[in-house]
């Protein structure tokens, strides 16, 4: 991959983080299992995306682009 194509997808990605700061997903998981009787749970989790990540990634990638473009 070219530098200047490296350094659009962690502006991309450290732009997402930013605006992003994190995602929720729910699992299904079995509470009571007594043979035909089942109860299930569902389950939210939270993922957190550190904004001070997404902004070094945002600030990498526009210092990769401005060094790419300067050659």
């Amino acid at each position: 991959m070219k530098p200047s194509v490296i350094s659009i997808l962690l502006i991309v990605i450290g732009a997402a983080m930013l605006a992003y700061q994190g995602f929720t997903y729910t699992t299904r998981e079995k509470a009571i299992d007594l043979g035909p009787i089942q109860v299930t749970a569902e389950k939210q989790h939270y993922v957190y995306l550190p904004p001070v990540i997404g902004g070094l990634l945002l600030v990498g990638g526009i210092l990769m682009l401005v060094k790419s473009k300067g050659r």
